[in-house]
């Protein structure tokens, strides 16, 4: 029998369906559609996590590409061959006094002095030190390439330090030092000196010493595969005529010390001191015997590991010899290379005389040609001072090896750069004696009048040293012996952070030299100079115009300012070069700063001009010089109408001071426990977006790099500011910061004293004189105020330094960029 259908009435519940009975075809597609939201909701799921596990492994890969992109270096072709600094490839080049940092040194062999009988305990002298307080050193002569005279004036004495080279063979041919020794008038009788000449294997070599009668070092032989066989002769001393001294002793020693513990360089002033005994007796003249102080045998410090015997290479990785003798008296160190065969004669006695005084002769010759201060009518004082000047700048130049050690945001800890060379002028050979990219453009300023393949070599040195991002570490701290020196919150440099692009300055004094006389045999190197570093400026150049870029279209902003807001009075901007030079108050991303703004309005154009040069594209450049030059943009972005100069611009506030931190000590507790007051920054009034109106170096940016027209009416309040006394102007140059500025002279920290808050510098001096130069010369409104202002500033400038008195301040020497007064001399912008 048939199932009978129930009716179903519109309005009530359909039953349920029966087990046996199929569900209808609305209800089956209720069901898949359920079901199929559900297989999309877990193939969706399934897709974001497999997504983001993709994503996560991406982050992870561009993560790790991103962080060894620091330490990579540029893909393009090193502008430097490899070989290039062998002995082969330029041997005049090879020797050179190339470690400024001691105080006389031929490349890795070096000499040490002490004073013997003396109130201080030790006084070696070795390393550049301002701590030993000598009267002065420098150089007097110095080409740069063939021979060098030294002054080195202690207490009581004077150390005239000279070296000659000689052609000759495949590893950089002989060289001969000659020290000489004189009493000063004042002295009160005359010293007795040790002279300690040390040899130094710093890379893998071997040196075996040569020791005579009564333990005097003879010579030293020894090869390595850069020098290939060597002697080094230690020739008797000499006494002066009227001398009744006698010579009185030689000493030396053997360091002979395990491969995982040869000391570096930076080691060996703690070596010898460690090695020194006064055990030895000294007969003066008079029959007198005296213990002094002389080299023994080397004691390791206490806490030094004993090593195992036989782990001691058989031949020595250092060897000093000691001679102390009474002044007068001269000696002579002979270095001959083992590939010198057909050697006429050895270069020492009056055929080093021969050699000085014929190299003197060609330097005195090539000075004038250069530099016509004689024909100037310069007397010769004033000529004597500008050859030291040029002298010690050239014999400041360094050559140095080793790692930086690098940092960036997606680095957790500091990197080992890749190892590399730098063959770079030093600002002092005291407290800075390593490479400074801000400072290196204006050292090439001189040295490219002097010798363009200096400057090649120099910049071909620091662009090879370019990453792949295009970031050139500021500050170049290779090597163990360079770190010694440098406190160790500045070690690590950190690819956000730039520099000065001043190496551009050597650029177009090169590209100047060759226009000018393309057929100077001088000049026929630049060409394909400029083709190999050009991919290498094309990268610089885009990495400034990428990471340093403003708030606003155009502008600029250094990165790398203080952050620690409490301590400064005036967070630094070290990476500009003016360290605490007023900026914005409170450090933000929405400055802008005018100097940047500048230099590369100025780079800009000079990459324009290399690009027409090469035959390279050069369209965008000269855009981007064209719109950075505007001085209707300049002044939209940095003209302060309050203080009628250009200025920097940021979160700001006057309102600042260094107070006393207060330190709560309750009642009944002892003082000394608790933390020591410490002076930090009052803020009185809160900062806001606004002209920073610090008037100093910063505000003469658009004038000392030409960006200005010479019709521009801003220049006259540029030089009205200049002259007066009250502000920048004083007899012996332009101060950094205005007189009337708040910040004049004030600290920045209880232990910062003022660095670019009114003391004067040389190198902003020299480009306001070059600029003075060059808005005489050009067509305009303030032509005459110019040019009379170029004549007064320019014979100011050579009494520089202190704002009041003239004295030199700081480092001392700092003989880098104050060398450019040579070029004011001579009028060479």
């Amino acid at each position: 029998m048939g199932r009978q259908r129930k009716r179903v009435v519109t309005g009530e519940a359909a039953p349920p369906p029966r087990k046996d009975e199929k569900p209808s075809a609305l209800h089956r597609k209720e069901k898949k559609k359920k079901v199929d939201i559900g297989k999309i909701f877990i193939n969706i799921s399934i897709g974001l996590c497999i997504f983001s596990l993709i994503w996560f492994f991406y982050a992870l890969y561009m993560r790790s590409s991103l962080a060894k992109r620091v330490v990579t270096l540029h893909p393009s072709s090193h502008v430097l061959d490899a070989n290039s600094s062998s002995a082969k490839v330029s041997p005049e080049r090879f020797w050179g006094s190339y470690r400024p940092q001691v105080y006389f040194g031929m490349k890795t062999r070096s000499m040490m002095w002490m004073r013997q009988f003396s109130d201080l305990d030790v006084n070696l002298r070795h390393t550049c030190e301002q701590g030993d307080r000598l009267q002065g050193y420098g150089w007097l002569m110095h080409d740069g390439i063939t021979f060098g005279v030294q002054e080195i004036r202690d207490n009581d004495f004077t150390l005239t330090t000279e070296f000659v080279k000689k052609m000759g063979g495949d590893h950089g041919g002989d060289w001969t030092w000659r020290i000489t020794a004189k009493q000063h008038s004042s002295a009160p009788q005359a010293p007795v000196i040790s002279l300690m000449f040390y040899a130094a294997a710093d890379t893998q070599g071997s040196l075996e010493a040569h020791v005579e009668e009564r333990n005097r070092l003879a010579s030293i032989t020894g090869f390595s595969e850069e020098l290939g066989n060597f002697k080094i002769t230690f020739r008797k001393p000499v006494t002066g005529e009227l001398s009744s001294a006698k010579y009185a002793s030689s000493l030396s020693f053997q360091l002979q010390l395990s491969s995982d513990c040869s000391p570096g360089l930076e080691k060996l002033t703690d070596i010898v001191k460690h090695s020194l005994n006064r055990r030895f007796v000294y007969s003066s003249p008079s029959g007198e015997k005296r213990h002094y102080i002389a080299v023994d045998t080397y004691k390791p410090p206490h806490h030094q590991n004993q090593q195992n015997p036989a782990d001691i290479r058989k031949e020595s990785d250092f060897v000093v010899h000691q001679v102390t003798v009474q002044t007068p008296f001269q000696i002579e160190v002979l270095f001959e290379s083992g590939s010198f065969h057909n050697r006429p004669n050895q270069l020492v006695g009056s055929i080093m005389t021969q050699e000085l005084e014929k190299r003197k002769s060609e330097f005195d010759t090539k000075f004038e040609k250069t530099f016509g201060l004689e024909s100037k009518g310069y007397s010769h004082s004033h000529i004597k001072f500008a050859k030291a000047a040029l002298s010690n700048m050239l014999g400041g130049v360094g050559y140095f090896y080793g790692q930086s050690v690098v940092q960036s945001v997606y680095n957790e800890y500091p990197l080992l750069y890749p190892e590399g060379a730098l063959f770079t002028a030093v600002p002092s050979r005291s407290f800075f004696p390593r490479g400074f990219l801000w400072d290196e453009g204006f050292h090439q300023l001189l040295l490219s009048k002097w010798d363009p393949q200096v400057t090649r070599e120099a910049i071909a040195h620091w662009m090879d040293l370019m990453n792949m991002e295009g970031w050139i570490p500021r500050e170049q701290i290779l090597g163990d012996e360079a770190r010694s020196k440098v406190p160790a919150e500045f070690v690590v440099q950190r690819n956000e952070n730039a520099n000065p692009p001043t190496l551009f300055l050597g650029l177009q004094e090169l590209i100047q030299q060759f226009s000018s006389n393309p057929d100077k045999t001088a000049s026929q190197a630049t060409l394909p100079f400029l083709r190999r570093l050009f991919p290498r400026l094309k990268t610089w150049f885009e990495w400034y115009n990428t990471t340093q870029t403003g708030p606003l279209p155009n502008s600029y902003r250094w990165r790398g300012r203080d952050k620690d807001t409490n301590l400064f009075l005036n967070p630094k901007t070290l990476t500009s070069g003016l360290d605490d030079y007023p900026r914005a108050s409170h450090p933000s991303a929405d400055e802008r700063h005018v100097d940047l703004h500048c230099w590369m309005a100025l780079s800009s154009g000079i990459m324009a001009s290399i690009a027409k040069l090469l035959g390279e594209s050069h369209q965008d450049y000269e855009l981007s010089h064209k719109v950075l030059s505007d001085n209707n943009l300049l002044n939209e972005l940095h003209w302060s109408e309050q203080l009628r100069s250009f200025s920097d611009f940021g979160n700001h506030t006057q309102a600042v001071s260094l107070q006393q931190e207060k330190v709560y000590v309750p009642p009944g507790q002892p003082r000394h426990q608790f933390p020591v007051a410490r002076l930090v920054r009052s803020v009185r009034r809160a900062p806001k977006q606004q002209f920073v109106n610090a008037l100093g170096y910063i505000s003469l940016f658009p004038f000392l790099l030409h960006i200005l027209t010479p019709d521009s009416p801003k220049l006259e309040h540029i030089l009205r500011d200049m002259r007066d006394s009250n502000k920048l102007w004083t007899p012996y140059g332009l101060r950094s910061l205005s007189k009337s500025d708040p910040m004049y002279m004030k600290r920045n920290t209880e232990h910062d004293a003022p660095y670019w808050r009114g003391p004067i510098w040389i190198n902003i001096n020299y480009l306001a004189v070059r600029a003075l130069h060059h808005y005489g010369n050009a067509e305009g409104p303030y032509k005459e105020k110019a040019a009379a202002l170029y004549e007064e500033l320019r014979t100011n400038i050579i009494n520089n330094y202190n704002d009041s008195t003239g004295r030199g301040q700081g480092s001392h020497p700092f003989t880098g960029w104050s060398a450019l007064t040579v070029l004011m001399m001579a009028e060479q912008y």
